[in-house]
């Protein structure tokens, strides 16, 4: 059995990535995280994938799933842009 479709590999690289994304705020490894969590928990209950490029595609789609939620939960909102109109050396 090859190491890619053990379910702890994805979860440790979960974890290894959401503390990279505490290392590195910004969301942008929070998504990827996220993605290798629900990838290992799918393994873990038994989900068999049929070789590496189509765990990677899952990994993928999984990743942008959670990272445009992400983006849509804690991203800017509207009305939160500040507009300057004067300038300090004025």
């Amino acid at each position: 059995m090859t190491l890619w479709t053990e379910w702890w590999v994805w979860m440790s690289a979960a974890l290894v990535l959401a503390t990279l994304e505490v290392m590195v705020p910004g969301y942008i490894f929070l998504g990827f995280a996220m993605g290798a969590a629900v990838l290992g928990l799918l393994m873990l209950f038994g989900i068999t994938l049929k070789g590496l490029a189509v765990t990677l595609v899952i990994f993928a789609v999984l990743s942008m799933f959670s990272y445009v939620i992400l983006r849509k939960a804690l991203g800017l909102r509207t009305g939160q842009v500040k507009i300057w109109d004067t300038d300090i050396n004025d």
